[in-house]
């Protein structure tokens, strides 16, 4: 697998298992960045999510505004040796 993508993988992966734990989608979510000053559309959020390219700034902004549980190395290596296994 190449490694920039798997890493873009587990951005969005993580993302979206916050987005899903807490019940949000894209419009909820783009309303919560808005409320802390980042203006980001539904589709636009939805678009970088889903390829997992995004500033490491969004990044924080998304998981502040979702509330995110810690992320961890061991978190980030489960995710991507479950990647590996996928794609193998």
């Amino acid at each position: 697998m190449n490694t920039k993508n798997g890493w873009r993988q587990t951005v969005a992966r993580v993302v979206k298992s916050e987005m899903s734990v807490r019940g949000v989608k894209y419009q909820a979510l783009s309303q919560r960045l808005q409320e802390i000053g980042v203006e980001q559309s539904a589709d636009n959020l939805r678009n970088k999510v889903n390829k997992g390219i995004m500033g490491a700034d969004l990044l924080l902004q998304i998981l502040y505004v979702l509330k995110a549980r810690p992320i961890d190395a061991a978190l980030l290596d489960e995710i991507l040796t479950d990647l590996e296994r996928q794609n193998a």
